[in-house]
């Protein structure tokens, strides 16, 4: 899953697009040199101090263990990577070895810029990494991306409003299911002050991007909002929007437009947005990536007791804790010159040690199984714990491999969402939207 936007605008953005820009234009060289040395160019959009490290020690032990296939460390930023990886492609100057997320490989994967990994990894990381974690990057007959870092959704709380309420915590073994949770939401809800406006809510959605989270909590209601459906010219991608899709977003709209247990103002904020809030007191629980702990971590005030809660479950074996997420990838490019000899990179990157190293730089979780059991993944604090143990639920987003997601993403899914959360439309209208409208896009790329 790529990292949260305001995370990446914290690294100093205008100079490392230039730099990014300068070097993925002289990536996919020589390849080799006179004495038979290889060279490859790995293209790592790692931006935090701790996970840049990370990735250059570990680039620097290959390099000494490898004389003669030596890999050089790329730069590149989240926020263009898509534009400057299309265009490094078409050029014929792609790295060796990029670094991305599972939801923007589908339409490199189908145009050809990916090469299939099947035959090329070693079969220990095949068995590590859980089945699910592959369909994430299994598309098209192939596998196009090595799926090693991904990040739940989970609940921020205060933890001295939740003691002093006498609402129970949840725990991973023990959620709330979602109608606990909006009482809960009620019970946190108070006008503190009595001045006959309330001044603390329950939770603040933040939901400046609503698609990923409608899209991918609505897997703990037994929805999808995707699904492939046989026609007269094959299988196609199809959009439904049924009670199991739309139940996580109608608790939401009604916590905003009904039970006045979320703040409207919070709907156009980014998960960073809400921090401040957060932190004075003003919003109980904020829903987040887990790799906010890091930024909770920097900014919360001396004194200020928080907890990493799960999401809340969907009743009945359809749903429960699961969730969907799109983890960061590691492909090869199919113009490579030395595609083996990459993919080899890829693994020594994501044995289960380096896996979890390049985790804990991350704040985020492990694919592998083995890296999972890490001991400093595995401590209460900061919530990594239950992170873990939530991990088990965590399954392929459902537009992982939707060829034109981003488009109804950008020009259906975001503005419907966005009308029904402010309450300017209804139910009704909001899935005509995304069905309707939205299998006229899909039906453009599936021709």
């Amino acid at each position: 899953m790529r990292p949260v936007r305001h995370l990446r605008r914290a690294a100093a953005r205008a100079g490392a697009a230039a730099l990014s820009l300068a070097l993925l234009a002289g990536c996919g060289g020589d390849g080799g040199s006179d004495d038979g040395t290889v060279t490859l160019d790995y293209l790592s959009l790692a931006w935090q101090k701790e996970s840049v490290e990370a990735n250059k020690r570990l680039v620097e032990k290959w390099n000494e263990a490898h004389p003669k296939v030596q890999v050089r460390y790329v730069q590149g930023i989240w926020d263009t990577v898509h534009d400057q990886l299309l265009t490094s492609f078409e050029g014929g100057e792609a790295p060796d070895i990029i670094h991305d997320a599972a939801d923007d490989l589908t339409d490199f994967a189908y145009g050809g810029y990916l090469a299939d990994l099947t035959g090329l990894l070693p079969g220990s990381l095949r068995a590590d990494i859980p089945a699910q974690s592959w369909r994430t990057t299994t598309m098209n007959g192939g596998i196009y991306g090595v799926p090693f870092l991904q990040e739940p959704r989970m609940m921020f709380a205060n933890t001295e409003l939740l003691r002093e309420s006498g609402v129970r915590v949840p725990t991973p073994d023990d959620p709330w299911n979602w109608a606990e949770f909006e009482q809960v939401a009620q019970e946190l809800t108070a006008d503190t002050d009595g001045d006959g406006e309330t001044d603390r809510y329950g939770v603040a959605w933040g939901m400046k991007e609503p698609v990923s989270q409608s899209v991918n909590l609505s897997l703990s209601t037994g929805g999808g909002l995707f699904t492939r459906e046989e026609t007269d010219d094959g299988p196609k991608n199809r959009v439904r929007y049924g009670p199991r899709d739309s139940a996580v977003a109608e608790t939401i709209n009604r916590q905003v437009n009904e039970d006045h247990t979320a703040p409207r103002s919070s709907l156009g904020m980014s998960g960073s947005d809400t921090l401040p809030g957060f932190f004075a007191g003003r919003y109980a629980m904020v829903p987040l990536n887990f790799s906010y702990r890091q930024l909770i971590t920097q900014q919360a005030p001396d004194g200020f007791d928080w907890s990493v809660l799960p999401m809340p479950a969907g009743d009945g074996p359809a749903g429960g804790l699961a969730q969907g997420v799109s983890p960061q990838t590691l492909s090869v490019a199919e113009d490579s010159d030395h595609r083996q000899a990459a993919a080899d990179f890829i693994a020594f990157m994501t044995r289960p040690e380096h896996m979890a190293e390049l985790a804990a730089g991350d704040w985020m979780l492990p694919t592998g199984r083995q890296a999972l059991k890490d001991p400093a993944l595995n401590t209460e604090k900061y919530g990594w714990r239950t992170g873990v143990e939530v991990a088990q639920a965590l399954r392929p987003a459902p537009v992982l491999g939707v060829r034109g997601y981003r488009e109804w993403s950008d020009k259906v899914a975001t503005p419907a969402f966005q009308r029904y959360f402010n309450g300017d439309t209804d139910l009704d209208e909001l899935r005509e939207s995304l069905v309707e409208d939205g299998n006229l896009v899909l039906d453009r790329y599936q021709r």
